[in-house]
């Protein structure tokens, strides 16, 4: 789970934090040599990708608080800024 302080600075990008510079709930993703969403950004194409990371935003942001453990909140958030960083762009460009 992220910290506070790790929360803010996700939703408002500061530090020159990227979106690949986090993980929310564990580091799973992180020790892996190459992140997924990269191998998916590589392979997929610009819109299909920004729909993956919609649908993600969108999933996450229902489940919030419903499932015991998960920081599915911050999840949400991370892939908002994801998609800000692909976009430069509003969440929903």
């Amino acid at each position: 789970m992220l910290s506070k302080a790790e929360l803010r600075r996700l939703e408002e990008g500061l530090n020159g934090m990227s979106a690949d510079d986090l993980q929310v709930s564990g580091t799973h993703y992180k020790d892996m040599p190459v992140q997924p969403w990269a191998i998916m950004e590589a392979i997929l194409s610009h819109d299909e990708f920004v729909g993956f990371l919609k649908g993600n935003i969108i999933k996450y942001s229902l489940r919030a608080g419903r499932k015991d453990g998960s920081d599915d909140a911050g999840k949400a958030k991370h892939y908002m800024q994801k998609l800000r960083e692909v976009t430069q762009a509003g969440p929903w460009a």
